[in-house]
Order: structure tokens, then C-alpha cells, then sequence
């Protein structure tokens, strides 16, 4: 009996289509965002508490660190929006073919890019 089953699941040398790729980002973006969120809400809470918490929150954002992790957040963020658009334009039936997937995901790709380089730019 010959199988047809997959020899090598080896998920380093399977090349995903820029399709999948995007769709993974999109959700990995989402996790991130879901994460931060509580972190983010924390700094709030802590600087609308008084004044004190206030020049805590602004000493703590000003170092390295936070922003750099303020900028991952921001990425997150733009790369989850530019891609949910996309998602959005689809539903209304533009993009629908594997062409127009492909096209829309090297769109997502670089719009994002182009985003995340001004948010770290508005950042530092």
C-alpha cells in the first residue's frame, strides 16, 4: 500500500506561500496587541492616578527599552490594521483570486514597512 502522506515535516524547509505568511502575521499581530494591551492600560491607569504616577510613566517611556517596545506595540498595530483593510477590501470582493491574494499581500507588506519606519522614526 503506497502512502500519499508527507515524507519530510520538516517546517523549516516548507515554503509557505506570501499568502499564509501574511495571514500569520495578521494573527501573531493580534496576539501582541492582545499582550500589550494590558501593559498599556497598566501605564494609563498608573499616570491618570496622580501626578506622581504621571513622571513615572513619563521617566519609564523615555528610556531605551520602552520604546523600543513601544514601537513594537505601534508595528503591531499598523501591521494589524494595514491588514485588516485588506481584509475588509476583500469582503467586498476585489482580491478574491489567487492573483489579486498574492497582489494584496506584497501591498500589505510594504505599506506596512513603510509605516513601522515612520512610527520609529516619530518614535526616536
Amino acid at each position: 500500500m503506497k502512502s500519499q502522506r508527507p515524507v519530510n515535516l520538516d517546517l523549516r524547509t516548507i515554503k509557505l506561500p506570501i499568502t499564509a505568511i501574511t495571514s500569520i502575521l495578521h494573527r501573531i499581530s493580534g496576539i501582541i496587541l492582545f499582550i500589550g494591551l494590558a501593559f498599556m492600560l497598566y501605564a494609563l491607569s498608573a499616570s491618570l492616578g496622580s501626578e506622581e504616577g504621571f513622571a513615572n510613566v513619563k521617566s519609564t517611556l523615555t528610556s531605551p527599552l520602552a520604546k523600543f517596545i513601544a514601537w513594537g506595540l505601534l508595528s503591531s498595530l499598523l501591521y494589524h490594521l494595514v491588514a485588516g483593510i485588506r481584509h475588509l477590501i476583500m469582503d467586498t470582493g476585489v482580491g478574491e483570486t489567487l492573483e489579486g491574494g498574492k497582489l494584496g499581500s506584497k501591498i500589505v507588506i510594504v505599506v506596512s514597512l513603510a509605516l513601522i519606519v515612520l512610527a520609529g522614526v516619530w518614535i526616536w
